[in-house]
């Protein structure tokens, strides 16, 4: 099992069944804690569990083998990152009220285009997992982690990174085939993204000075254009 990979309900009991809920996709090598800063009070939200890949699972294929998370009609997706693709590929497989890209990526050619060394030349296979799970200057810098909570954040959660899982994330990212945009989405993106930077990107909403890490350190504007955006 990966670290944390239990999904996690957030809502005290009161009459959940009442409240719409929320799929909450996280990033790669993240978990839960990537949304510990969103507030999206009146929502029941649950955060999909990242299972062991098969090693030449397409993310098409990974989306279908998790579908059984997904247990409300016409649910809601938010997805980060990595998180935000699986949440598109997740949404061919079933009809969905709304999507929700945060620093993500909506199609194979927005995914290309911004050039990413580390996907499009293959180097996650070859850096050691050992460092993979350390967090420091180079990384939190790429991440747009400035504070010391965001890199003892950051830190926690490369540290519990499932390694192989992580590679699998990449090489599946390498090879998306997407070119579905779907129409019940909206794309929120931080100018300053290191890791999928926004120049190649057509987004909804752009987060001035937001990196990478930014669903963290610019929540309450993100919670905020989300609120919005589902009422």
């Amino acid at each position: 099992m990966l670290p944390h990979a239990v999904a996690q309900e957030i809502m005290d009991e009161p009459k959940i069944d009442k409240l719409q809920t929320i799929y909450l996709f996280s990033g790669l090598g993240a978990d839960y804690r990537i949304f510990q800063q969103l507030e999206l009070p009146g929502y029941h939200l649950v955060h999909i569990q990242w299972e062991r890949p098969d090693a030449d699972e397409t993310m098409a294929q990974y989306a279908a083998r998790i579908k059984a998370q997904i247990t409300t009609e016409n649910p809601i997706f938010i997805g980060v990152s990595f998180g935000g693709m699986m949440a598109i590929e997740m949404s061919k497989l079933m009809p969905t009220e709304k999507i929700v890209l945060i620093s993500s990526a909506k199609t194979k050619n927005e995914l290309a285009a911004n050039g990413n060394f580390f996907i499009k030349y293959g180097v996650y296979k070859f850096i050691p997992g050992s460092i993979l799970q350390q967090s420091n200057f180079v990384v939190n810098n790429l991440f747009g982690a400035n504070t010391k909570e965001d890199k003892d954040i950051l830190a926690q959660i490369l540290a519990d990174t499932d390694v192989r899982f992580f590679r699998w994330a990449m090489n599946s990212m390498r090879h998306w085939d997407n070119e579905t945009n779907p129409q019940n989405l909206i794309h929120i993106h931080g100018t300053d993204d290191k890791i999928i930077p926004i120049k190649n990107l057509k987004s909804d909403y752009k987060i001035q000075g937001g990196g990478h890490f930014m669903v963290l350190n610019k929540a309450t504007e993100i919670s905020t254009i989300i609120l919005n955006y589902l009422r």
